[in-house]
């Protein structure tokens, strides 16, 4: 039977789960390690990896959300509620087949404390992701090759690679709640975490993903989703505010032909007979005073006494 993906906006919350009957954690944590699973096995090998790398009780907690039935949570809906319940200060966002090598709990603390003082903005950082046009960051071992090192670390980037995730849970970063399906994801949440005013990086953690990745007709579907939902999202605009009319646009050209036109646009706007924000001062004292008068109140003649005849 093929699986079904379940709408992001619905109401039914996905059930997080917790290994080994663990309770929610209590104080403060360092890390919360968060997984979609749909091979139980594969997750118990992770496990089991992290723990031997040193992330273990009380400084960390685990959770993942049950996707081995036949209705799945999609990527983008189950991880926004796995942070949700999170209560490490970073979340680790990361896939059911990943495996640690040798960089341990104490390399990745000490590549976020380094990013601290380097972008105390940051909110996400990963062992992959894309620069600019053309150029990546990467390190990690897959399919593609071993022990991949490309660019200089810590770069920061545009997008991150989905295997592996780390946010910064003070900085509120979330994913879409328009998307869904299990593509694009960790370049939509570093596209939430730039608008409000966020950075993210690739750091050198070294790890092993198991798969390289996977292009199918689920991928090209998402992508073309994805880009009318950004497209949208960041197209050139004019913003009316009540106080201010702005003209919002991404390039330099853009930016200036939109300040060359608000001063005439925002005139002719003032006497639009819906502008009542831009209503003039005289005007809306007048309007302000007759609204505070009581209203006149017909009162009735007074009775005729009736005259017996």
């Amino acid at each position: 039977m093929p699986r079904t993906i379940e709408h992001p906006r619905s109401m039914r919350p996905p059930a997080i789960c917790r290994p080994d009957g663990q309770t929610a954690a209590a104080g403060d944590l360092s890390f919360s390690i968060c997984t979609l699973v749909n091979d139980r096995a594969q997750y118990d090998q992770m496990r089991a990896s992290f723990r031997a790398g040193g992330f273990e009780a009380p400084g960390t907690e685990y959770l993942y959300i049950d996707n081995t039935g036949t209705g799945q949570t999609c990527a983008y809906r189950g991880l926004n509620a796995l942070l949700v319940a999170a209560r490490g200060r970073h979340v680790v966002l990361c896939h059911q087949d990943v495996r640690l090598l040798t960089d341990t709990h104490d390399t990745l603390v000490a590549r976020l404390a380094a990013l601290d003082r380097l972008d105390p903005a940051w909110a996400l950082a990963g062992n992959a992701g894309g620069v600019s046009p053309g150029s990546l960051a990467v390190r990690i071992t897959d399919p593609h090759g071993a022990d991949q090192h490309v660019g200089h670390l810590p770069a920061r980037v545009m997008s991150l690679d989905e295997n592996f995730i780390i946010v910064r849970r003070d900085a509120r970063v979330g994913f879409s709640v328009d998307l869904s399906g299990f593509h694009f994801y960790g370049a939509d949440i570093c596209l939430n975490a730039d608008v409000m005013g966020h950075s993210a990086y690739v750091v050198d953690f070294h790890l092993l993903h198991l798969s390289g990745g996977t292009k199918n007709l689920a991928f090209d579907d998402m992508e073309a989703r994805f880009r009318d939902k950004w497209s949208r999202a960041l197209a050139p605009r004019w913003m009316q505010t009540t106080c201010s009319l702005l003209r919002l646009s991404g390039d330099t050209l853009g930016r200036i032909t939109g300040r060359l036109a608000e001063a005439p646009y925002r005139k002719l706007s003032r006497r639009l007979p819906s502008a009542a924000g831009w209503t003039r001062r005289d005007t809306a004292l007048a309007m302000a005073t007759s609204a505070s008068e009581p209203a006149a109140v017909a009162t009735p003649p007074p009775a005729t006494a009736e005259v017996a005849g």
